[in-house]
């Protein structure tokens, strides 16, 4: 229950193809204290054909005579930059992680020494890449959106066939309409696939704000990734779906508040609260003036704060017996 969350800031293509931007991005990363920055690495000729659409989303934020291949060039950054992002990232602490989109570049990622794979829905059914992915035996997340139930186990099978063991996988819940209507979250499908795949499960979060991010982790979540961007207003696919630096400091803070107030689930009296028991609580008092001898009846004690002498659990003990002596109005009742 205590185990740290995994957060992933998911830079993706915001940089817009410029390393410049790229590396502010890893700035405002660490200062969110996130534990890794993330971004996507394509040879756009191998990832999509020249008639390929654009998403509507896509569309939304970038020219509509700009074709999805032009977009994903413009968009692309070279390996060489990828190298120089790797030892930026990791000088500033944090994990670096790419999502490759094509053998080529997974290749190149694993001879990078990337330490953990990320595999995005769009490449959940892509058995080539999967099959190379795997045969890396690396830590693998694994995205599921727009997949079903037998998609997603068939993608596990195809790893582990290639090489990966199960428990170097985490599958993530995650729905790829860009923004998500919360809607469509399913929030719960998230807990069913590690209960049903028996793998640790994470949540990938595309909705408007941070409110679902940090309720996954409530829910079990060992990862989180969320899209970040340094201005939600840049020209580019992801930003009007992405977190500003603001946001996502206030997201990382409240999910490291969520940890800690998950606890050990044992129902204990904390140290904290123990100073307001009594005064929280109540003892049975005297409602009126009683004299030696009287009988304890409904009709002369009641239960008021505070909770320093006997408890009202006590009542119907208390009820009939006879009063050791005179009890004046409010006075703590003792037999």
């Amino acid at each position: 229950m205590n185990k740290k969350t995994f957060i992933i800031a998911e830079a993706g293509v915001n940089h817009n193809g410029d390393l410049k931007i790229a590396k502010l991005l890893i700035d405002e990363a660490k200062k969110a204290n996130v534990d890794a920055v993330k971004f996507q690495i394509f040879k756009p000729a191998l990832m999509a054909t020249k008639t390929a659409p654009k998403a509507a989303y896509q569309i939304s934020k970038v020219d509509t005579s700009v074709s999805q291949l032009e977009m994903l060039s413009s968009l692309a950054l070279s390996y060489d930059e990828f190298k120089i992002l790797k030892q930026y990232t990791e000088s500033s602490g944090l994990i670096f992680m790419c999502t490759a989109f094509d053998i080529e570049s997974a290749e190149f990622l694993n001879i990078l020494g990337l330490r953990i794979f990320k595999i995005p829905s769009g490449e959940i059914t892509n058995l080539p890449l999967l099959r190379k992915i795997a045969s890396f035996n690396k830590e693998i997340i694994l995205s599921t959106g727009m997949s079903t139930l037998e998609e997603i186990k068939s993608a596990i099978e195809v790893i582990f066939n290639g090489g990966t063991q199960l428990d170097k996988i985490t599958v993530m819940h995650a729905n790829t309409e860009y923004p998500t209507p919360f809607q469509d979250v399913n929030l719960l499908a998230m807990t069913m696939l590690g209960k049903t795949l028996k793998l640790p499960y994470g949540y990938s979060d595309h909705t408007p704000g941070i409110e679902v991010p940090i309720a996954a982790v409530a829910l079990g979540a060992s990862c989180i990734e969320k899209h970040f961007t340094l201005d939600k207003n840049m020209q580019g696919p992801d930003h009007k779906a992405s977190i500003n630096p603001d946001e996502l400091c206030l997201m990382c803070s409240s999910i490291r508040n969520i940890e800690i107030a998950l606890g050990n689930s044992k129902k204990i009296v904390t140290q904290s609260e123990l100073k307001n028991l009594t005064i929280a609580r109540k003892s049975i008092v005297a409602k009126k003036n009683i004299q030696k001898g009287d009988i304890f009846t409904d009709e002369n004690i009641c239960t008021k704060r505070p909770g320093s002498g006997i408890s009202p659990m006590l009542w119907d003990k208390v009820l009939g017996e006879k009063a050791v002596k005179d009890f004046l109005e409010d006075e703590m009742i003792s037999l």
